[in-house]
C-alpha cells in the first residue's frame, strides 16, 4: 500500500490547464485520474469544471454544456461579480473538480473527495457567456473550533486583482450575520499568513478611522465584534503593529492618533522622546458590502 506522499509522486505531472481563455502553468501535483494525468494541458470547463484530455472533447463539451454559472445560490452581487453558495452534499460532483483544481495551486490542500461537510463560496466574472469561475473558498459547516474558512484558491490569473482579500471579506460578512466571530483553519500556510495578517491589519485600521472619535472608550471586546475577528486575532494584529499596551489595570488600550485631515493613521510610542509618530499607510481594497449580502445561515 502507498502512503499519501508516494501516491502524489505516482501521479504524472499535469504541465498546464485550460480553462476558459486561460492557458495556466500549473504549481502542485494533483490526484486527477491516471489517464488525465498523462496528458500535458488538461481542459476544464469553466462552467461546471468538467475536467477533459483533449481541445476536441473540450470543445465539444462547451458546445452541449447547459450549465451558465455554479450549481448553486447567488448570495452575493455587485456590479460583473457574483458570489454563489455550493453545498458539498447536494453538488458532489463539482466541488470534488473544484478541489482537485485547487490543489494544482495549492501545496497544502489534503480534500479531495470528502466535501460533503463543507460549503463552497465560489467568486465569477460575468458577462453575456455566463458566470466565469476565478476564486473561492470553503468552509466547514459546523465548525466546532469557530473557523469560518477552510481553504482559498484565486487563479494566477486573477490574482492581484484583489479577490483573495474580498473572499476574505465575504467570509468575515458571513460570520457577522451568524452573529459569531471566526478565524481561518490553522495551520495557514505562509502566503495565506501574508494574506491573512494583511487583511486583518487593514480591517483594524478602518475600524480606528471610523471611529476615532471614542476611541478611547474602545474595548478589545468591542473590536471583536464589530469586525467578527477572534480576540486573539485583535490583539496579535494591534501588537504587532505596536499600537497596544496594558494599563495599570491590566486592560487594554490603543495607542494611535488619527489625522483627521488626512485620514492617515499614526502609531504613538511612549519610548520615543517627545511623543513622535511613525505614519502608518492606509490603502484600499475590494470590500464586501453587507447591504448586497442575500444569505440565511447554514
Amino acid at each position: 500500500m502507498r502512503n499519501g506522499h508516494d501516491t502524489l509522486n505516482h501521479y504524472r505531472s499535469i504541465q498546464h490547464v485550460r480553462i476558459g481563455s486561460y492557458l495556466i502553468n500549473t504549481w502542485y501535483q494533483a490526484p486527477y485520474p491516471e489517464e488525465y494525468s498523462r496528458t500535458d494541458v488538461l481542459y476544464i470547463c469553466e462552467f461546471c469544471l468538467k475536467y477533459m484530455k483533449s481541445n476536441f472533447v473540450s470543445k465539444r463539451h462547451k458546445e452541449n454544456c447547459c450549465m451558465k454559472h455554479p450549481p448553486g445560490n447567488e448570495i452575493y452581487r455587485d456590479g460583473q461579480l457574483s458570489v454563489f453558495e455550493v453545498d458539498g452534499r447536494k453538488n458532489k460532483i463539482y466541488c470534488q473538480n473544484l478541489c482537485l483544481l485547487a490543489k494544482l495551486f495549492l501545496d497544502h490542500k489534503t480534500l479531495f473527495y470528502d466535501v460533503e461537510p463543507f460549503l463552497f463560496y465560489i467568486l465569477t466574472e460575468t458577462d453575456n457567456q455566463g458566470c466565469h469561475f476565478v476564486a473561492y473558498f470553503s468552509k466547514e459547516k459546523r465548525s466546532k473550533l469557530g473557523y469560518n474558512l477552510s481553504c482559498i484558491m484565486t487563479l494566477p490569473p486573477h490574482q492581484r486583482k484583489g479577490y483573495g482579500q474580498f473572499l476574505i471579506d465575504i467570509s468575515y460578512l458571513l460570520s457577522k450575520n451568524e452573529h459569531k466571530v471566526g478565524s481561518p483553519e490553522k495551520p495557514l500556510s505562509d502566503l495565506g499568513l501574508l494574506s491573512y495578517t494583511k487583511y486583518w491589519k487593514q480591517t483594524l485600521m478602518d475600524f480606528i478611522l471610523e471611529n476615532k472619535s471614542h476611541l478611547g472608550m474602545t474595548t478589545i471586546e468591542d473590536i471583536s465584534q464589530h469586525t467578527s475577528m477572534t480576540l486573539d486575532d485583535v490583539i496579535s494584529t494591534l501588537d504587532k503593529q505596536g499600537i497596544l499596551t496594558k494599563n495599570k489595570q491590566g486592560q487594554f488600550e490603543l495607542m494611535v492618533t488619527v489625522d483627521t485631515n488626512s485620514g492617515s493613521i499614526a502609531m504613538q510610542h511612549d519610548d520615543i522622546s517627545g511623543g513622535s509618530v511613525t505614519p502608518m499607510p492606509y490603502p484600499k481594497r475590494l470590500r464586501a458590502k453587507q447591504e448586497l449580502l442575500t444569505w440565511v445561515p447554514y
